[in-house]
């Protein structure tokens, strides 16, 4: 089956926010020629490859990217690797989606070409839910790796105790994804609040057009969520664009830039450095 070549915008207004040196993209998507949607997955509607993000890369003047293992390959990891051989180590990292069974080799293989992490997806379409996660992160343990952890905030509750025993780092993906927004001041944000003080989670910024009912730019009912996690603990923020954006119609495709420029209105200049330069370089061993 041919997937469509991408059409969705690349380049455009410059952002107003100057990204630093180094700044990280933490949560992008690609899409190649010749890996088509696994059964489960939801379909792909066009592609989204490297030299595509690196068009956009260039746009917001980003330096280095984490690449995101997308529901629509489910546990095939084929085209993550591909992509990783396409952009270098010394600019990619990339989230798996790895099995309790998944063999040491192929860890070993996947840690070398640039994987540091296992994703976790408890929303239709996820690989892997959190009923697998404690599983997950035993395997990947010795690895040195993370989870990232993606839920509907409102939900948080049900798997607080499951995120308490998690061992090793993980990140607490999408603004914790509250859907629909809460106030900032709702005890499953204090209950965020409480996983990262443990002293092994983190918090990334990045799909707030996804769940806000507000809209862009302000985002105004995630935003209170974001500012308030981003003073808590700016040590342990990341942001990521989620190009290319695959679970919004066309009609309400984001402004990339303006995903880029919400960290001028949620953290001041010293914190920016942190979320976009500071804290991915440590969590994902960039040099």
């Amino acid at each position: 089956m041919s997937i469509p070549e991408n059409s969705r915008p690349l380049t455009g207004p410059s952002p107003r926010l100057k990204a630093p040196p180094g700044a990280t993209d933490c949560h992008a998507h690609i899409f190649l020629p010749g890996f088509e949607s696994q059964p489960d997955g939801p379909p792909i509607a066009e592609l989204a490859t490297v030299d595509n993000y690196r068009e956009l890369q260039k746009w917001l003047g980003l330096s280095r990217v984490v690449i995101t293992q997308p529901n629509a390959y489910q546990a095939h990891n084929g085209a993550l690797v591909e992509a990783l051989d396409q952009f270098g180590t010394d600019v990619a990292r990339a989230i798996a989606v790895i099995t309790p069974d998944t063999p040491r080799q192929e860890l070993e293989r996947l840690h070398e070409k640039g994987v540091r992490g296992a994703r976790i997806m408890q929303l239709p379409g996820g690989a892997v839910g959190i009923d697998q996660m404690l599983a997950v992160e035993k395997n990947i343990q010795e690895m040195g790796w993370h989870l990232m952890v993606q839920f509907n905030g409102r939900d948080l509750p049900t798997y607080y105790d499951e995120l308490q025993k998690i061992e090793g780092r993980y990140i607490i993906d999408h603004i914790g994804k509250f859907i629909d927004p809460v106030a900032a001041d709702d005890a499953r944000v204090d209950d965020i609040l409480r996983l990262i003080d443990k002293g092994n989670a983190w918090f990334k910024i990045c799909g707030a057009y996804e769940t806000s009912l507000t809209g862009a730019p302000e985002f105004s009912d995630v935003a209170p969520i974001a500012k308030r996690v981003i003073q808590h603990a700016p040590d342990r923020i990341l942001w990521g664009s989620n190009w290319p954006h695959v679970g919004v119609q066309r009609a309400q495709y984001p402004s990339d830039a303006q995903q880029l420029d919400i960290l001028l209105q949620w953290a001041d200049e010293q914190t920016r450095q942190k979320i976009l330069v500071d804290n991915p370089a440590f969590l994902y061993d960039f040099v």
